[in-house]
């Protein structure tokens, strides 16, 4: 079987770093992209095209070793992070719920199946710091707080079911730290430590290549460190 990196939400940033580097560096036989584009379009809001993507990968005859999702919302030209709880709008939560928690986790219900059953593999989604419920000092970002928090806790119950069947897989959550992105910019305060996506895709891929069976379900920066849930 065709040894294989899969990148969702390949057309972003990110996403499209990782699956740049990864090519570049040939490691995987094969790196497949999937976003909302055809052939086939995914929408983590629409189970069907998850599905769809899913029997097409398990037709062409890969070992899924990497899959990697990088979808993810923050802002859009009708929704902005809540700067208290007098902002919160019942339609924002939806949006950030949809795809940054019920995404990914249909994501992992329709994907971790098709982790190989014998030798090392990796489902990694990307989460955010602000989204530990541990590390939460400042308040506000309510939405996005809640739904990558929901996020984390969905890695690690599909950790925890994935290595009943799969005792070398890993399940994690990642946290990518600020990158130079359209989702990312309007926030990039100054003196943090903004990167480029290239350089963001290079850590998420090393910190990925470290990981071992043990540190499945846990959430990690883009340092390889922990985070607190």
């Amino acid at each position: 079987m065709t040894q294989t990196a899969l990148i969702i939400g390949a057309t972003g940033g990110v996403g499209r770093a990782l699956a740049d580097v990864l090519e570049a560096r040939g490691a995987h036989e094969r790196v497949v992209r999937l976003s909302r584009q055809p052939d086939p379009a995914v929408d983590v809001c629409d189970e069907a095209s998850i599905a769809r993507a899913a029997a097409w990968l398990a037709a062409e005859g890969v070992a899924l070793r990497l899959v990697i999702d990088a979808t993810g919302f923050l802002h859009d030209e009708t929704f902005r992070p809540e700067r208290g709880l007098a902002e919160i709008d019942p339609d924002h939560m939806a949006k950030a719920f949809a795809v940054n928690a019920t995404g990914p986790a249909l994501l992992m219900k329709h994907f971790l199946p098709l982790l190989p059953r014998e030798g090392r593999s990796v489902f990694a989604t990307l989460s955010a710091r602000v989204g530990s419920i541990g590390d939460n000092r400042l308040g506000g970002w309510h939405a996005y707080r809640a739904s990558k928090a929901a996020l984390n806790q969905l890695v690690r119950g599909a950790a925890i079911e994935l290595g009943r069947k799969r005792r070398e897989a890993i399940c994690v959550a990642l946290h990518p730290g600020t990158v130079e992105t359209p989702l990312s910019r309007p926030f990039a305060r100054s003196g943090l430590a903004v990167r480029s996506p290239d350089v963001a895709a290079k850590e998420i891929l090393a910190v990925i290549g470290a990981l071992t069976p043990a540190d499945s379900g846990g959430f990690f920066d883009h340092k390889g460190e922990r985070v607190a849930y």
